[in-house]
Order: structure tokens, then C-alpha cells, then sequence
């Protein structure tokens, strides 16, 4: 009798194994990061999952940025959205007028009782993701800024100095010929041209890009990059593409892979391309903060943000909220942040990863690994706070349209720049009419 009451329990317990890790919360998180970056992903709902037992992040793959916010405003209006949602920084304005369809990082922290404290977090990255009223709407994650790359090999093969990188507009196209002198069939290129050579470039001249301060003023902001400066830098570029001193590589960060291959001596793009650059790379290489045109008062001024933030989707369960908060509290933590500083190239969205980086002796290690932070860390102005603008995906890729254009000799500068302006205005008017 002993024997089947035994056989019995075992068998009721076996039973209840599979039933007890059912009751695991799951949330779903879908992002945009391929490649080590999408490991980097996976291996951070792998830590939080590990570090507790009563929820489970997983993780989805959902294509680019481009994709992946398309995807889930459809999934959202057919009733099954993720709970957690990367959106690229430009798609904040658009995510914040998705009235109902998000629930803000304040709201969601505080529901389930975390500690939330927005003074803890990079003034300019917090405050890119924070309303009028102070309360932060999404949770920054993957900051990035502009940073310039180089190749010190091809810098030494050049007859120039490795350790001393062009830091002015005229000392690039000094170096782009020298460069192209020794050899080099691609001097420099460009990856996210619009970002890096319109947005952050206005901002690291403290120059306006949009009226409203950069559209932070409210949604009748109109754009204004077509100003004399924009077009003399964009003519400069076209100038050098004509020469072979630019070669434009494509659209987003497709030119990293000339950079990472050797092929381009060097680059701008995001900070982020660091860990794949640091990995992949055969040969030297720095990197270190944008040009500037040395007769504009007040340049260099701080580059703006770049990569994506975490958005709360609505109408899940309380128990799958509370899930959500516990995974973003977990992401907050200085430890966790900072090694994901480390690994990436992204920033340190809190101002305690970075204490806890620079403490740890990686900056001193890693020579220019601190460039990104310290483009950002300055004190911003309305002109270089950042972007905050309707339709804004659509309108990079009308500024990819009207560049490639502008390179391929088929337009000026000022008509490239007119038009874009144009159609990125006619899109800002629909998205301020449908928000009224």
C-alpha cells in the first residue's frame, strides 16, 4: 500500500512539474537588432530571466526599425501587440499622438511599485523621451550619438598622423585627399547621412533644424535645414564625391561594412558600431568626435541621440505589467547598463553606469571609448536638444532621396535641400491636422 501511495505522489508531482513553469508570466518583447547586437538582446532577457522565476522575457526579431514599428501598430490594431516595443528615436513623436495604444514608463513603474527616478538618467537622453510635464513616456535603451572613425593603418600608409584625427571639415578633405593620394578608393563615407550629416551636424553647430526648438515646441514645427550653413556643408560633400574623396556607400548603416571591411579609410556613423568594428576588424582603428567648421561661433556644441527606446504597450494584464516594470527595473541597473556600454558602443543611459564605466578603468583601457559620452553629456539648447517631429521616419527617407540626388551630381545642394524641406514639411501638416 506504501508502494502505490509513493508511486502515486511521484506521479502527481510529475504532474505538477510542467504545471508550475506554465505559470511563468511571459512578455514579449519585440526589437530591431540583428546580427551581435541582436546576441546582445538575447542575452539580456537571458540575465533577467535567470535572475528571477516569475516572469519570462522573450525576445522577437521583428526586421528593421522601419519594419519592426509598422508591425506592431498592425498587431496592436489587430489585438495582439507585444507587451514591450522597440521604436527608433525618431518614431517618439509618432508613438506619443498613439493615444491608447501605449502605456507611459512612469505609469507602468509606478503601478507596480519600482523605483523610478528620472534625474537618474543622461540629461539628454532622458529628456529626449520625457513630455512638457516632466513624466518620461518610453524607457531609453539603446542611446547611441554620431561618432567619426578612422583607420590608423591607412592613416600611417597615408603619411598621416594615427593618433591625430581630423577634427575640422577642412582637415577631413585634407586627409580624404592625402588618403586618396596613398591609394584609398574610398577616403570616406557616410553611413545614416540624414542623421549624421543633417540632424546632428545642426545640432553640433547649434544650428536650428526645425522650428518649435526642433519640434519639442509643439506639432506645427516646420523644418528649416536648408539654412546657409546646411547647404555650404552639403555642397562641400558633393564637391568631395565629385574628387572621389566621398564615395556614398547606401542608405542607413549599409556603408559600416566599407568601413569594418577596410575598404573606407573613414566614417560617421553611430557609436554603436563600435562592438562590430572592435570585433570584426583587421586592422587599427580610433574613432573620435564629429568635425565641426571651425568659423561657426559656438561650434562644436553636443550631438544629439540616436537608437531606440523600450514603449509600453497597452490593454495586457496587470500580471504581465508588473513583468514589464520588473524587466525595465532590471535594465536600469548600473551594473547591467554598464556592461551593455561596454559590450556595444551604445551610451550609458544612466549617469551611475557611466560613474561605474569610467571607475572600472575602461575608458582608460579602451582610448575614445568615452567620445559618445562626452558629445552628449554637454548642456543642451533648444537648437541641440533633439528632434521631436510627426511623420519623421517618412521624411528621413525623403532626406535619403533628395542626397542621393545631391551626390549623384543631379542637384545642387539648395535644391536638394529645398525639396526635402518641402515634402517634409507637406508631411509635417498632415501629422499636425490629424493630431489637432
Amino acid at each position: 500500500m506504501k508502494k502505490r501511495l509513493s508511486t502515486l505522489a511521484l506521479a502527481v508531482c510529475a504532474l505538477a512539474a510542467p504545471l508550475a513553469s506554465q505559470a511563468q508570466t511571459e512578455i514579449q518583447w519585440w526589437h530591431a537588432m540583428g546580427g551581435p547586437l541582436g546576441e546582445w538582446v538575447n542575452d539580456l532577457a537571458k540575465g533577467f530571466n535567470e535572475s528571477q522565476k516569475e516572469y519570462k522575457v522573450v525576445p522577437t526579431f521583428k526586421g528593421t526599425y522601419d519594419e519592426s514599428m509598422p508591425a506592431a501598430i498592425a498587431a496592436y490594431r489587430a489585438g495582439n501587440a507585444p507587451n514591450i516595443l522597440q521604436v527608433f528615436e525618431v518614431g517618439t513623436a509618432t508613438m506619443m499622438a498613439s493615444k491608447g495604444a501605449i502605456v507611459p514608463v512612469w505609469k507602468i513603474m509606478q503601478d507596480a511599485g519600482q523605483k523610478f527616478d528620472t534625474a537618474a538618467y543622461v540629461p539628454a537622453v532622458g529628456g529626449y523621451y520625457t513630455a512638457s510635464n516632466g513624466q518620461m513616456l518610453s524607457l531609453p535603451f539603446n542611446s547611441s550619438t554620431t561618432v567619426f572613425f578612422y583607420n590608423k593603418d591607412a592613416f600611417k600608409a597615408a603619411g598621416l598622423d594615427p593618433n591625430k584625427p581630423p577634427s575640422t571639415w577642412p582637415e577631413v578633405t585634407l586627409a580624404a585627399a592625402k588618403l586618396k593620394a596613398s591609394g584609398s578608393t574610398c577616403p570616406l563615407t557616410i553611413s545614416w547621412q540624414g542623421w549624421t550629416q543633417l540632424e546632428s551636424f545642426s545640432a553640433w553647430h547649434n544650428v536650428e533644424f526645425a522650428t518649435k526648438n526642433n519640434g519639442f515646441g509643439g506639432t506645427d514645427a516646420r523644418l528649416v535645414f536648408n539654412g546657409p550653413l546646411q547647404v555650404r556643408h552639403i555642397q562641400n560633400l558633393a564637391n568631395m564625391a565629385k574628387q572621389g574623396l566621398f564615395v556614398y556607400k547606401g542608405r542607413g548603416n549599409v556603408p559600416d561594412a566599407a568601413f569594418i571591411s577596410g575598404e573606407c579609410a573613414m566614417s560617421m556613423g553611430s557609436s554603436s558600431t563600435y562592438g562590430q568594428v572592435n570585433k570584426v576588424a583587421k586592422f587599427a582603428f580610433g574613432f573620435s568626435p564629429l568635425p565641426y567648421y571651425p568659423d561657426v561661433p559656438g561650434a562644436p556644441q553636443n550631438t544629439i541621440i540616436g537608437g531606440a527606446s523600450l514603449w509600453a504597450m497597452s490593454g495586457k494584464p496587470a500580471a504581465e505589467n508588473k513583468g514589464v516594470a520588473a524587466f525595465f527595473a532590471y535594465l536600469s541597473k548600473p551594473e547591467v547598463q554598464a556592461a551593455s556600454h561596454q559590450r556595444t558602443g551604445y551610451l550609458p543611459t544612466t549617469k551611475a553606469a557611466f560613474e561605474l564605466t569610467e571607475k572600472s578603468g575602461f575608458y582608460a583601457k579602451n582610448p575614445g571609448t568615452d567620445v559618445a559620452v562626452n558629445q552628449m553629456i554637454r548642456k543642451t539648447t533648444d537648437k541641440s536638444r533633439g528632434l521631436r517631429l510627426g511623420n519623421y521616419p517618412q521624411i528621413r527617407a525623403i532626406e535619403d532621396e533628395e542626397l542621393e540626388q545631391v551626390w549623384a551630381g543631379k542637384k545642387t545642394a539648395k535644391e536638394g535641400l529645398d525639396s526635402a524641406v518641402k515634402r517634409g514639411n507637406e508631411l509635417l501638416a498632415k501629422f499636425q491636422q490629424a493630431n489637432k
